[in-house]
């Protein structure tokens, strides 16, 4: 009987395609797990969880999200400055105001491995507050949610 071997995706095998996601109007914690698994290149056939199979992903309009109920005063996003009383707390309105790109970089982050490979995955995400990107020389597609 001969044996089945299995097949694992060296790195010169995988292809990267970079996709253009329009976040106007989508639901935060839906667009963060549909970016997530195009990051960890779940959406291909030969994805192994240990290795960076994913593809790139531009976030256009990501001040336009859409989030549910009352979201908007009371989700909370915490930092500390590592100082004595340093811990500084910033509402999703007001984050959505100062830094447009900063909650869907941080609902995704969050959706990868915490280790090397999550790191490396997260690079390669692109966000941005605006309609335009600078990123037309990769010839991206437009991926529908």
């Amino acid at each position: 009987m001969a044996l089945e071997k299995t097949y694992t995706p060296s790195p010169k095998d995988i292809q990267r395609q970079w996709w253009v996601v329009d976040a106007e109007g989508q639901t935060l914690g839906r667009l963060a797990t549909a970016i997530a698994s195009i990051l960890r290149g779940k959406h291909k056939a030969m994805w192994t969880p240990n290795l960076d199979t994913g593809d790139f992903v531009i976030v256009i309009n990501a001040g336009k999200i859409h989030v549910t109920g009352e979201r908007l005063d009371q989700k909370v996003y915490y930092r500390h400055s590592k100082y004595q009383g340093g811990l500084t707390e910033i509402t999703l309105r007001r984050q959505l105001e100062k830094w447009p790109t900063r909650p869907i970089e941080s609902a995704v982050k969050g959706m990868l491995p915490k280790n090397v490979l999550g790191r490396a995955q997260f690079k390669k995400l692109k966000v941005y507050a605006g309609p335009t990107h600078p990123h037309e020389s990769q010839k991206p597609q437009p991926f529908e949610l």
